[in-house]
């Protein structure tokens, strides 16, 4: 039997309770004429923090999902994708110095 995490959190997709998920941050350098699509894949799936930053709660299933089409925009000579996982969001401390460009509250 698998187990369920419960979860309070949501991703761009919607809300995570009862499934299993992970806490994502991803970063990717990417050139100019792929980072508008980049852009667009990626604010399917995470928060968009800063420029190429994005972060949030996401499914083994969909971090691999959104991976496999990341690798079909990138030009894997030239450009790169750094992807942080981590269990939970507690687990990580977050500072934010200067002005935050995104913010990821949820407003209801």
């Amino acid at each position: 039997m698998e187990a369920k995490k419960k979860s309070t959190g949501a991703n761009a997709n919607g809300s995570t309770k009862n499934k299993i998920v992970m806490y994502v941050i991803a970063v990717y350098d990417i050139g100019e004429k792929r980072v508008g699509k980049m852009l667009k894949l990626f604010r399917k799936y995470l928060f968009w923090i800063q420029n190429s930053v994005f972060e949030g709660e996401i499914t083994p299933a969909k971090l691999e999902e959104l991976k496999l089409k990341a690798n079909q925009i990138m030009d894997t000579d030239t450009d790169s994708l750094i992807i942080f996982t981590s269990r939970n969001e507690k687990w990580l401390e977050k500072q934010i110095i200067g002005k935050e460009r995104a913010s990821t509250d949820n407003f209801l």
